[in-house]
């Protein structure tokens, strides 16, 4: 049996000019999870990080913090553009807390799911490329092996709506709640790829936990 170890990017720079890089935080939060990696004795066999700065400030993070090597880079598993479909519902949308910017974000999610293309590439396309991704990882994570992914929150959800429902009808639910640098587990086996944990945490003090 080999396993996929999907990691939610740390906290990056909401409100900032450049949201692409992690905070502080986000930093202590991926080392938060190398550290864990190291006092446990594991570390992944492979790993594999999307194109964005926060994927690989994550991934560099995590992994020198376990004592690993290298990671490779597949731009398929970048997020989606947030910020460009949520400044298409409302133009404030950036200068909003948080809270408020996921509500205008998720009005345009629903949109964009129907159809509408603010931010240039469809669902659709978003979709296919994230399952064209994960498929390539589950052909590597054969027996023995074990393949950490470093993304984002909405390939993560993508992947796990279809591991459960075969649809997206899961996604916007899911895409709420991935906290920054969880791990959600996916086993692969003779049955077949299956979800094992979602969203795990346990490696973040609560005081570190985020969202956004």
């Amino acid at each position: 049996m080999g396993t996929i170890h999907l990691i939610r990017h740390g906290q990056a720079s909401f409100g900032a000019a450049d949201y692409d890089q992690l905070s502080e935080l986000g930093t202590e939060q991926a080392t938060a999870l190398g550290v864990s990696w190291e006092a446990s004795g594991w570390a992944p066999t492979d790993a594999v990080a999307g194109g964005m700065k926060r994927h690989a400030q994550t991934a560099i993070a995590a992994i020198d913090a376990s004592g690993g090597d290298g990671y490779d880079v597949d731009a398929r598993w970048d997020e989606y553009d947030h910020l460009a479909l949520a400044r298409a519902t409302d133009p404030t949308a950036l200068g909003a807390d948080p809270k408020a910017f996921q509500a205008s974000l998720n009005r345009a999610i629903t949109a964009w799911m129907g159809g509408d293309t603010p931010a240039g590439e469809t669902y659709v396309q978003f979709r296919g490329r994230v399952l064209a991704a994960f498929e390539q990882v589950v052909s590597q994570a054969t027996s023995g092996r074990s393949v950490a992914v470093f993304t984002s929150g909405g390939p993560i959800a993508a992947v796990v709506s279809h591991l459960l429902t075969g649809d997206d009808s899961l996604f916007q639910r899911l895409n709420d709640v991935v906290i920054n640098a969880s791990v959600t587990t996916v086993i692969v086996g003779q049955s077949g790829t299956r979800l094992l944990a979602f969203n795990e945490h346990a490696h973040l003090p609560r005081d570190m936990m985020t969202f956004r």
